[in-house]
């Protein structure tokens, strides 16, 4: 399997072929979310920038994962039920599990995740960063103390992920961030 470092959004060339990588392309107010997926798990959420075209799916895994998706965009009670890959260290999945478990409307600090699972902020921040699963493990409803913070490892205030973390906090009516 190829590294979800190497092949995430914040390194694809303008001109990267879509069709061969994403396994369907939702297009959303944002720009769009690509999925990763085989015959049974759903492998990677990708955030995208506008200039990504739609894709149909193009397996079952897929079509769940783009129906789903869309309800989410519709609808921010919506709660995601995919089948996810494992991936992530003991770590991650812990931290992804209390991200998870925040109800839309709330969002916790980097710090009181940390205080949850006894570990730093920091490496909380990191995890939530390295996050495979985005919309489906809501990390957008994680902030810094003092604000916004971060999004998929970048902190540009003016830059394509935060305003994604943005415009996700305020569909599911988060407005004091």
């Amino acid at each position: 399997m190829t590294s979800s470092a190497s092949l995430t959004s914040r390194n694809f060339p303008g001109n990267f072929p879509v069709n061969s990588f994403f396994s369907a392309v939702v297009v959303s107010p944002f720009g769009a979310v690509g999925i990763r997926s085989d015959a049974d798990v759903v492998q990677e959420l990708v955030y995208l920038p506008p200039s990504f075209p739609a894709q149909a799916p193009g397996s079952t895994v897929a079509e769940t994962a783009a129906y789903q998706i869309e309800r989410f965009l519709a609808d921010p009670d919506f709660r995601f039920d995919l089948p996810l890959a494992s991936v992530g260290t003991v770590f991650q999945r812990k931290v992804w599990a209390v991200i998870s478990a925040i109800p839309r409307g709330d969002i916790l600090t980097y710090g009181e995740v940390a205080r949850i699972i006894q570990s730093a902020p920091r490496a909380v921040g990191q995890a939530c960063g390295a996050n495979w699963f985005p919309l489906a493990i809501p990390c957008h409803r994680v902030t810094a103390a003092g604000g916004l913070g971060g999004f998929s490892h970048q902190d540009d205030a003016t830059g394509f992920h935060l305003g994604v973390k943005r415009w996700l906090l305020a569909h599911e009516g988060v407005t004091d961030v």
